[in-house]
């Protein structure tokens, strides 16, 4: 076992930390987690844990009969998708910026949405094309019902559908270890998750506060709804919603940005199984002969051949893993390498110039506005994949040839 166990005076935490020791505030934020009686088992923690919002970003929490918010987090469903091509490195063409100038048009990226007016430079156009149009038709009485219940929770979903958002989102074209072209992506529920995910954390803290608890809730953010009120229903119905709406919006993009590559490139095939994975989410998983929730707050799930993606950085490439089914993970992983700066911190401490070389040879945005991704911002990925060889295999090693940010 590589995990080193860490006691709580409550629930122990099982770390995956020889990459490095874990920094102090992502510690104290396990062990405020580990103090929850409704925790089951222990914490588990993955290489590439660091600070988030209540909880640890790499952190697997079991609970019974309860369930975080914020450990699930904001960003409901957000995962990666990943497909094979018949394409090899030879197919490819020496220039690559008009293949990423196709793909930044046909999938809409940052505070872009499909009712964004792009249609002059050739980009989606804001009628759904089929494929969206039966996404759109399946959401929409789960999402009409939702909000009958909760109104308060305001916004669209179907504009959003298909498009990728900022941050650490991307779609990359790579390269494996035979020179395969793959397609891979990293986005999540966008603003729909977004505003499910604010309104029941504070709907939690509203719900606690008129409560009189017979323990110490460590943290606010630790607000929790109980099984069997109509709040936690509520909450599980507009979860899974986030969650179904976060694949099928990385389904969607990955259509869109093959079709990208159709017009520039050979006629190709995919694999039929493509991987498309959540790395923020909770699900009922059965542990230590227990049913218990699971919320991976940036962790794979990665059951015995489960097939998933751990990316690095937009500058030192990506895996596919095969999950071994290691227990005491609660048959996780990592979700990637993990940042070791602030978003701020990054932007002011890496130069342009060191971002320049970091990403040479990739066909990628260059600019200020892309700082606080640059590789330096994140911790090797090498060494977080060292420390999890009890939790997955490698299958396949992708470096990236093409990347989009939002």
């Amino acid at each position: 076992m590589q995990f080193s166990t860490h006691e709580t005076g409550a629930n122990p935490l099982k770390l995956w930390d020889s990459a490095g020791p874990f920094e102090a505030g992502a510690m104290q934020q396990l062990r405020n987690v580990a103090q929850l009686p409704f925790i089951h088992s222990h914490i588990a923690g993955m290489p590439d844990v660091h600070w988030g919002m209540g909880a640890t970003v790499g952190s697997v929490i079991a609970t019974r009969a309860a369930i975080v918010p914020a450990a699930v987090g904001v960003d409901i469903g957000c995962g990666m998708m990943a497909v094979r091509t018949s394409l090899t490195a030879d197919q490819l063409p020496d220039s690559l910026s008009a293949i990423r100038a196709e793909i930044e048009r046909a999938v809409p990226k940052g505070m872009e949405t499909n009712q964004k007016a792009n249609h002059a430079k050739g980009g989606w156009a804001a009628t759904p094309n089929s494929v969206a149009r039966t996404w759109y038709d399946r959401f929409e009485s789960r999402w009409r019902a939702i909000l009958a219940k909760h109104p308060k929770i305001d916004g669209k979903t179907g504009d959003q559908l298909g498009s990728m958002g900022g941050g650490n989102h991307f779609i990359e074209v790579c390269l494996d270890e035979a020179d395969r072209v793959w397609v891979m992506l990293h986005s999540g529920s966008r603003g729909t998750g977004n505003r499910i995910g604010t309104y029941f954390i504070d709907a939690a803290k509203e719900a606690i506060a008129k409560e009189t608890l017979d323990f110490h809730l460590p943290d606010k953010d630790l607000a929790f709804l109980s099984e069997g009120s109509q709040l936690f229903d509520d909450y599980i119905e507009a979860m899974h919603f986030a969650q179904d709406y976060a694949l099928a919006n990385r389904e969607l993009m990955m259509a869109r940005t093959l079709d990208a590559l159709r017009r520039h490139l050979p006629a190709f095939k995919t694999d039929k199984a493509a991987i498309n994975c959540h790395h923020n989410y909770a699900v009922r998983e059965n542990h230590f002969g227990a049913d218990v929730w699971v919320t991976r707050k940036g962790a794979v799930r990665a059951r015995k051949g489960d097939l998933g993606i751990i990316p690095g950085s937009m500058g030192t490439g990506s895996f596919i893993v095969e999950g071994l089914g290691n227990e005491q993970s609660f048959c996780s992983c990592s979700h990637g390498a993990g940042r070791t700066m602030s978003r701020g911190q990054a932007k002011r401490s890496i130069t342009l110039d060191q971002h320049r070389a970091a990403v040479k040879g990739i066909e990628c945005r260059v600019d200020e506005g892309v700082l606080d991704e640059s590789p330096a911002a994140y911790k090797d990925i090498g060494a977080v994949m060292a420390a999890q060889e009890d939790l997955v295999m490698i299958r396949h090693r992708l470096r990236q040839i093409i990347n989009i940010k939002g």
